[in-house]
Parts: structure tokens; sequence; C-alpha cells
């Protein structure tokens, strides 16, 4: 069974190895990297438009309540009656 495996891998590279023919693009290779990079270009200065939602407003400390549902894990037990 190993043997069969390995003559139909080797015949098929070999069969493979003599087809050289290119397969067919829809441009140039010029073309489609100068519009790669411009559609790379358009998404830097969409990730780059975004930069100022930090920016926005001055950080505020998160109050701890501890009526939340869901509360805050990180505030260090600050809203809580005893620990």
């Amino acid at each position: 069974m190993l043997a069969t495996l390995m003559t139909t891998a080797l015949t098929v590279g070999a069969e493979a190895a003599g087809d050289e023919t290119k397969a067919p693009t829809i441009a140039p290779p010029f073309v489609i990297g100068i519009t790669l990079f411009a559609f790379f270009v358009v998404l830097l200065f969409v990730t780059l438009s975004y930069t100022n939602l930090g920016r926005r407003h001055e950080p505020t400390e998160e109050h701890a309540d501890p009526h939340r549902q869901h509360p805050n894990k990180h505030d260090r037990h600050q809203g809580a009656a005893s620990h």
C-alpha cells in the first residue's frame, strides 16, 4: 500500500513538473501591485482617522458602584462595604 502511494505521488509530481504553462492574470503584475498599494494606503488613512477618538475627552475615574449587575473586578474593592 505504501509503495502504491509513493509511486502515485512520484508520477503525479513528474507530470506536474513537465506542465509549465502560466496561469492567466487579470492584469500585468505592476498594475496589481499599484492597485494593492493604493488600497493599503486608503486603509492606512482610514485607520489614522480614528486616532483622535482617545483624545476627545479627558479621562475620568470610573466610580465603583456596588449595585451594578456585573461590577468591574479591577476596582480594588473601592465600592464594597467590606472584603
